[in-house]
This record gives C-alpha cells, sequence and structure tokens, in this order.
C-alpha cells in the first residue's frame, strides 16, 4: 500500500509540474507578444512626439523659414484664406470653414 502511495504522490507531481509549465509557457506568449505591440507602439509614440515637437510648434517653423527659406514665405492671416469650389461650369469663392461639418 505504501507503494502504491509514493507512485500515486510522485505521478502527481509530475503532472502538476507539467500544469505548470504549460501555464508558465502560455504567460510567458502572451507576456512576448504585449511587448511586441509596446515596441511597436512607442515607436508610432516617438515618431508623432517627434513631428509634434518639431513640425508644428511655431518657434521652430520660425527657425526654419529663417533658417531654409529666408524671405521667401510670407505671412498670412489666416481670416484672409478663401475657399476656391468649382460646381459644373461655375467658380464660387467663399470663405474658409473652420469646423469638421461639411454642409
Amino acid at each position: 500500500m505504501k507503494k502504491f502511495f509514493v507512485t500515486l504522490f510522485v505521478f502527481s507531481l509530475i503532472f502538476l509540474t507539467a500544469i505548470v509549465k504549460n501555464s508558465t509557457k502560455r504567460v510567458d506568449d502572451e507576456i512576448f507578444v504585449l511587448k511586441e505591440n509596446i515596441r511597436d507602439l512607442k515607436k508610432d509614440f516617438e515618431n508623432t512626439k517627434l513631428e509634434f515637437d518639431y513640425l508644428s510648434s511655431t518657434e521652430k517653423l520660425l527657425q526654419f523659414q529663417n533658417l531654409y527659406f529666408d524671405n521667401e514665405l510670407i505671412k498670412f492671416d489666416i481670416l484672409e484664406i478663401q475657399t476656391i469650389t468649382r460646381k459644373k461650369n461655375e467658380i464660387q469663392i467663399g470663405q474658409l470653414s473652420f469646423n469638421e461639418n461639411k454642409k
């Protein structure tokens, strides 16, 4: 009877070890996938941050203008910008709209 319990104990340990090993492997695979997703998102974030910091800041744009374009660029008041639309054979000039909803 003692041999039976020892054998049962050994087999149960082997079975539990296999279960733990499989669940650990599954968790490791999920962690790997999440790390890859985070790495891709960090790369996108860095590119977007770079674009925002260097291309959308007015100070940087003015520096780039002075550095590369000298006096070739001129400033416009945003309210002076108009749109040109062509419907059939008719050209219409209208005010620039700043809202997202187009009529």
